[in-house]
């Protein structure tokens, strides 16, 4: 088939392993001509949004990527908000897409896919989104302005032509229901997926890897990742960490720390010599880690590395939400946002051999409901 991805409301990043680059390489895996239209931004190595250049190229899995400037109507700060960009239609008219998946609910262009879909019957379209309260409409005029007037309008605009709103979270998928007005039965769940490692290339990257990072055999690895802002509460994992002394413990934080939170988590990180920052890593390199972890932690706000770790066969730490329960059966900790929560989890995880169990209980849940080779094929019909 030949499939156009969208990134026309959000970010694309070449060679990273977010769900647009994911569902991109697996279809091009899959033998589609896959075509992504994607605007200029990107994020920096220090996890800020950033801009990247106009082209029309190959990217390395394959796929035709066209990225497009904001259309010159105003200053650039709205440009950036209106997200509305020259040439889409004739980029679908030339390109003929037999499905379209519009990554995200926030810009005009959804309108243009909508009318080419309206002009061609045939196409599939979904529209995806990430957007919950915890990273979407936070301000007072983002939500009732630009949200609620100019983004709703936009989606609800589309919606005649989509198929379904895709949701990576259920609680997203209120939260679309109560921002954008979209129908309930209009939202479909459908989480972000990853690539369940088969046991011999699992055992092998494991094994390279922890000798490399020296450890023992009975070594309890865990490991945060990510974007580390004051959200992600990397300052309560780091000081939870230290307040459990057992010698077989070792915390490898990996990503980028932001500057409000620099100073204190490296100070925290230099006085517990179990602990070790390993800077960003590519999605090889954050395959190896996640391999080698016996435990995946993330107490604060979402990340995508979760669903990766799970494939990765990580036991969990996660912050009580309800987003969190379907992965959450018998393989980890849902813990509360109270004191010594992190500790506790930290602490049971050390009592006895119930990380194997729980681990092999990650990997059954992402083989279920989060291989890319299955989910990728949802948008196609």
């Amino acid at each position: 088939m030949k499939i156009v991805h969208a990134c026309l409301s959000n970010f694309y990043i070449d060679d990273l392993a977010y769900q647009e680059n994911q569902l991109v390489d697996q279809h091009v895996r899959d033998g589609h001509n896959v075509l992504v239209v994607a605007s200029t931004e990107i994020y920096d190595e220090n996890g800020k949004i950033s801009y990247t250049d106009t082209g029309d190229y190959i990217g390395s899995d394959g796929a035709r990527v066209i990225r497009l400037p904001y259309r010159k109507i105003a200053p650039f700060w709205i440009r950036s908000k209106i997200r509305s960009y020259p040439g889409v239609r004739k980029i679908l008219d030339d390109f003929k897409p037999d499905a379209i998946l519009f990554h995200g609910t926030a810009g005009w262009e959804l309108r243009t896919v909508a009318a080419y879909v309206r002009d061609n019957p045939g196409t599939i379209f979904y529209i995806d989104s990430h957007g919950d309260p915890s990273n979407t409409a936070r301000g007072f005029v983002s939500r009732e302005i630009l949200h609620k007037i100019y983004y709703r309008s936009c989606l609800q605009k589309a919606l005649p032509q989509a198929r379904k709103v895709l949701c990576v979270s259920t609680e997203i998928m209120d939260y679309v229901q109560e921002l954008y007005a979209v129908p309930a039965d209009m939202v479909e769940f459908y989480p972000l997926g990853g690539h369940p490692l088969p046991d011999e290339a699992y055992e092998e990257r494991r094994r390279l890897t922890r000798e490399k990072m020296g450890l023992a055999p009975d070594a309890i690895l865990v490991v945060q990742s990510g974007k580390q802002t004051r959200r992600k509460k990397l300052l309560e994992s780091l000081k939870a960490f230290s307040a459990v002394p057992d010698s077989r413990l070792r915390f490898v934080v990996a990503g980028v720390i932001q500057e409000d939170i620099r100073v204190e988590a490296e100070r925290l990180m230099a006085s517990d010599p179990r602990t070790h920052f390993a800077g960003w890593q590519s999605p090889e390199q954050l395959t190896d880690l996640l391999c080698a972890a016996d435990i995946y932690l993330q107490p604060g706000t979402q990340s995508a590395t979760m669903q990766h770790a799970l494939c990765c066969r990580c036991a969990v730490i996660l912050q009580d939400w309800r987003s969190h329960t379907p992965y959450v059966k018998g393989n980890g900790w849902l813990i509360e946002d109270r004191e010594h929560a992190i500790e506790n989890a930290l602490r049971s995880s050390c009592l006895d051999d119930k990380i194997k169990l729980m681990k092999n209980i990650s990997y059954k849940i992402a083989l279920e409901i989060l291989d890319y080779k299955k989910i990728s094929k949802r948008i196609l019909i």
